[in-house]
């Protein structure tokens, strides 16, 4: 603290900027923010998943540590690199498997907000295709067969909308659509 008595200066906030050639740095971005939204809503993020394509992928490395590292020299442990090379391919299949059936286009998973009645949490998945411009963003429930589950709601919208010439992004108007999608999904629940 300064001995003269003026008060400390608030941290500056440095604004979010993007390539805006590079598609990839704009979904990057803005998918960020959406978790940083959704946090701020009161759900917190679902993790098990990722925890277990962790856990699948040590075991993988895990097999092939084991199979590199076996003390027998080939001719005498071709039965065994055969069923580490056959574990490994199970295992990648088994994570490829979670990717396709599980993830798809989820950004985050979250758990219920505390305090709630309701027993699911959400699902966030975005797409910005090639060559678009167009963003879309879909929030659903992480259990559809819930009872306390509603219907999927979504918007596409130009990412033009959010970002100056710049690159850096108007978080303020993003932040209100991506709250607006947060509020129309839970609006859902009480129309029901």
């Amino acid at each position: 603290m300064a001995s003269d008595g003026a008060a400390a200066t608030p941290a500056k906030v440095t604004p979010k900027k993007a390539n805006l050639l590079d598609p990839h740095s704009i979904k990057h971005l803005l998918d960020e923010t959406i978790s940083d939204v959704v946090k701020s809503k009161g759900y917190a993020e679902d993790t098990r998943l990722g925890n277990l394509k962790l856990g699948i992928g040590a075991a993988v490395i895990a097999v092939a540590l084991l199979a590199q590292f076996y003390p027998k020299k080939f001719p005498q442990n071709r039965d065994f690199l055969l069923g580490c090379i056959a574990l490994y391919v199970l295992l990648n299949v088994v994570l490829l498997i979670l990717s396709y059936t599980k993830e798809k286009d989820a950004i985050l998973f979250t758990h219920p907000p505390a305090g709630s009645f309701n027993s699911t949490g959400l699902i966030i998945s975005s797409k910005l295709p090639r060559f678009s411009d167009m963003y879309t963003l879909t929030i659903a429930s992480a259990d559809p067969q819930s009872i306390s589950a509603n219907k999927p709601v979504h918007f596409t919208k130009s990412v033009t909308k959010w970002f100056t010439k710049e690159g850096v992004l108007v978080e303020g108007l993003f932040w209100k659509d991506v709250e607006k999608l947060i509020d129309d999904y839970n609006s859902e629940r009480k129309s029901k």
